[in-house]
């Protein structure tokens, strides 16, 4: 347990193969710290293996176990699997906790598959476990942001029918939801609902509604909803001054994302990603793309949660074009890719737009982004090299042959091929 806590996995692994060397049969508590430990790392090859060693060794696996190879499969992606390791845990008698489901729901809705997740629930519940506040709120939060706003609804219902009393984080997610939708109405009449039903209304609520109030325009609303939040002694969190400063970025009050920015850092919050990428869009919008480069240095010192991530380098690789600084946007896309993170379609796009207009002769940008594909390949960012092609692809503009057989080597693999197939027939029917 020592070893898999400092993340020495490896040395854990060598210590269970001397254990039954030396005829010490490992318990099942000693193969699931070790399970644990393989699925923090993402190496499910080498958990598999350990869950056959297991049942070699005539250990059962338990709820524990399943939940932690759930909850690792679950981060890797691998949702389907995750489901059909569920139902081989009810076959063999472990009964999936809050824990299980919850694990699988949540994995579901960051996919955008949130009415899958509804069918979990209700598998949950055909199986004597009522769903939680938890699950409800990630559900009905996951059903609006892939659109599907009625199922939403009636989810809301059926929780009211059961006789299941929604807290302040249930409340808050339908709040959301009609605010992403523009029901600004609907959202202010559930949030006096909410108080009536005594439910405090919290940071993630408030920041809701002033986000729906910018989006539609109406700022004006949306710095009400602030000064309700100070008036209720609602602590402001990184959030909530991310969508004020954002908002009013938006709307062109430099002056005033400056004060609040300021405000900000005077009471001891931290930016952001969205907050550092909110106020550098409003200082290049503004014509200061210095000073927005001076934040983006800032930013490259901070902490994980303040670290650029694409947007931030979009809006940057935007202004320096516009200013026909094509040289300092590759340098910046340089920093970029040292960064560990990759260029999306947008990127593409700026760069193109920017060859073309901004260079006499002008480029059609084949030349960049093929050696761009290049650049990334042989960094192993494969799925980078893909969206980079397909957009290439898109536009009619030619790779160069050497770059076409290193890119056919990686992407024409018979199972990337079989799921590129299976995707086309999931989007289409």
């Amino acid at each position: 347990m020592g070893l898999c806590k400092d993340n020495r996995i490896d040395e854990a692994i060598l210590l269970l193969d001397e254990m039954q060397i030396e005829g010490c049969f490992p318990s099942s508590v000693t193969f699931n710290v070790l399970i644990n430990g393989l699925c923090k790392k993402g190496d499910l090859g080498r958990t598999a293996k350990l869950v056959d060693n297991m049942f070699l060794k005539g250990c059962v696996p338990n709820e524990v176990t399943y939940n932690t190879l759930i909850h690792g499969l679950c981060l890797k992606g691998k949702l389907d699997k995750a489901i059909g390791l569920l139902d081989r845990m009810v076959l063999n008698k472990c009964v999936p906790n809050d824990v299980t489901y919850g694990t699988i729901i949540n994995g579901l809705v960051k996919q955008g598959r949130a009415v899958d997740g509804v069918r979990v629930m209700v598998s949950m519940e055909e199986r004597g476990r009522y769903a939680n506040d938890y699950v409800y709120s990630t559900l009905i939060s996951g059903l609006f942001k892939d659109g599907k706003s009625e199922e939403a609804r009636r989810l809301w219902t059926e929780m009211l029918e059961k006789g299941c009393k929604p807290n302040t984080v249930v409340f808050s997610a339908l709040m959301d939801g009609f605010c992403r939708e523009g029901k600004l109405d609907e959202a202010k009449e559930l949030l006096s609902e909410m108080v009536k039903k005594g439910c405090i209304p919290n940071a993630f609520t408030y920041s809701s509604l002033m986000r729906g109030f910018f989006k539609t325009g109406n700022s004006r609303k949306a710095i009400l909803v602030w000064k309700e939040m100070i008036n209720n002694n609602c602590v402001h969190s990184e959030v909530c001054y991310s969508v004020l400063i954002d908002g009013l970025c938006e709307i062109g009050k430099l002056k005033e994302a400056m004060m609040v920015w300021k405000q900000m850092l005077g009471r001891g919050c931290a930016p952001d990603v969205v907050s550092y990428s909110s106020m550098i869009h409003g200082l290049c919008n503004a014509g200061f793309v210095e000073q927005g480069l001076k934040l983006f240095n800032e930013m490259l010192c901070q902490d994980s949660a303040s670290q650029p991530d694409v947007i931030t380098y979009n809006i940057l690789f935007h202004a320096l074009c516009k200013k026909s600084s094509i040289s300092h946007a590759i340098d910046l896309l340089n920093i970029m890719l040292d960064q560990g993170r990759d260029p999306d379609l947008v990127t593409c796009n700026i760069f193109l737009k920017a060859l073309k207009e901004n260079l006499n002769p002008s480029q059609d940008g084949s030349q960049f982004l093929d050696e761009l594909v290049v650049r990334l390949y042989k960094r192993q960012r494969i799925d980078a090299v893909s969206k980079i092609v397909e957009v290439m692809l898109q536009k009619f503009l030619p790779l160069r042959a050497s770059t076409w057989e290193r890119v056919v080597q990686v992407l024409c693999k018979p199972r990337k091929i079989q799921a590129a197939i299976d995707k086309c027939w999931n989007d289409l029917f």
